[in-house]
This record gives structure tokens, sequence and C-alpha cells, in this order.
């Protein structure tokens, strides 16, 4: 029996998700249709791979003409013009509606769709930016590689943030959307990966982090539990608050699980012996 694979469906669920997931315009060389963007989330860290690819070489090529604190700054800052501050938004919103609604269901999923940004959203927005340059400026650790120079944070910002987004995914596997399609901020329910879909999720995911480990030689143990051990916890409060995902969630845990790596592997760097 010949088994047809369907190039079309892909291609076009790749290409919502390289259109949603950014604001490059890859729209003008092709709209696929409403249906792809119920499955964005499969290529999520597929995105991450331009994303922080974008970011690695504005503080790899930037640290070379400018402090190596302006590079960083100038590599969020990239990241942010790409993204549209897609996440960074989820993650305000996460906050503010988690702080103000209590435990109240309505409450939060009412104050997460709100456009306006409130305290706990801003004070979340700064502790994570604060936090993201701290560590980034504190991976200032040049590695020898090929005969060039590297920063160790260019290089796990290459493998986290495709590995953040592909953990970040499995909210979609675990839980409903909180939200019906009608009431959703995109108008997008995303789709239940395949077991197909979830094999292509962990191959984009891991094989950067592979590739840091293997450059690195680093302990991969903690690096890849740690930030899974806080999506955990991430999951579980999303559960008893608001039984199902948003988009927001998603966004939030992407950001907090990527933190948490550069947070480990700046622990295991400072540790005496590594």
């Amino acid at each position: 029996m010949e088994i047809k694979i369907d190039q079309a469906k892909w291609h076009d669920n790749l290409w919502a998700a390289l259109i949603f997931f950014t604001r490059l315009p890859f729209w003008r060389l092709h709209q696929p249709p409403k249906p792809a963007y119920a499955a964005v989330v499969e290529w999520w860290p597929l995105t991450g791979w331009l994303t922080g690819g974008a970011m690695a070489a504005t503080l790899y090529f930037g640290s070379m003409i400018a402090p190596y604190p302006i590079a960083v700054i100038a590599a969020i800052v990239v990241r942010l013009l790409i993204t549209g501050a897609l996440h960074e938004d989820g993650l305000a919103d996460f906050f503010d509606g988690f702080g103000g609604g209590g435990t109240d269901r309505q409450r939060i999923l009412s104050i997460m769709k709100d456009s306006h940004i409130g305290t706990y959203g801003v004070l979340a927005l700064i502790a994570y930016f604060a936090l993201l340059f701290t560590v980034l400026l504190s991976l200032n650790y040049q590695l020898t590689i090929a005969g060039c120079q590297i920063p160790l944070a260019s290089l796990i910002i290459l493998a986290a943030d495709p590995y953040s987004k592909m953990v970040a995914s499995q909210i979609v596997v675990m839980m409903p959307y909180a939200r019906t399609e009608d009431t959703a901020k995109n108008r997008t329910v995303y789709r239940k990966p395949s077991v197909a879909a979830g094999i292509s999720l962990a191959v984009q995911g891991l094989l950067p982090m592979v590739g840091f480990f293997w450059l690195t030689r680093l302990p991969w143990e903690m690096v890849i539990f740690l930030p899974c051990l806080v999506m955990y916890f991430l999951y579980l409060l999303i559960w008893r608050r608001l039984r199902g995902y948003t988009g927001d969630c998603c966004g939030a845990v992407c950001l907090l699980v990527e933190l948490a790596v550069y947070l480990v592997v700046c622990s295991l760097v400072a540790s005496p012996g590594t």
C-alpha cells in the first residue's frame, strides 16, 4: 500500500507558524489557510531556531564592535522586534490575571484578555528583563570553537530558545483550551499534536540542545530537568486556577522555562570544578 505524505499540509502549517510567531513578512510569500493556524504549536520550536539564531548572532557580532552589555541589550531588542513582543505580552497578561484575579476563573480570564497592562504585569516584565540581562551578562565566557571565540551566552541562546518552546508546547497536550474559539484572542484554538508531531517537536527542541552539550561538555541533567520542573509547577498552577490553558499561558511558560535554562547554566558555570 502506498503511503502519501500531504506535503502541502505541513508546508502550510510551517508557514502559519512563521507568520504567527514572528513579525517578519512571511505572509508576502505565502498565505496559508486559516485551519493551518491551529497547528502552529507543532512548529513552534523551529521558529525558535530563527529567533534564537538572530539573537545569538546579534550578541556574537555585536560583542565584536561594542561593549558586551550593549551587545546583550541589542540581542534582546532584536528578538523583541522579530516576535513583536508576543511572548512578553503573554507573560504580562499571565501575571496580571493570576495576580489580580485571585481564584476566580472567569475574572482571571477576563483580566488576561484585557489589553491594558496592570501592576503585576509591569513588575513581572521588569523582573524578567532584569534577570535575563543579568544572566546573559554573567555568561560572557569565551569558548574557542573552530578557531573562533564565541560567548557561551550565544550558544545557550541557540539551544534554549527552541528547547523552551518545545517544553512549553506540552501544556497544549496536558490540558484543554480554557476559552472557546469565539472568545480566543487570536480566534484560534491550538490542536493537540499527534504522535508524529510530538516526535517532530522533540527533534526541533532537543537537536540544538544536543549540539550545545557536545560543544560545551557541561553536565546535561540539571539543564534539561530543572526547566521541565518549572513547567510542571506552572502547569499545576494553571490547571488549579483555569482547568485549561490560554495563549498567554503558553507565552509565559515559554519565557520562564527559557529563563530557568539560563539560570541553571549560569549556576553550573559558576560552580567550582565545572
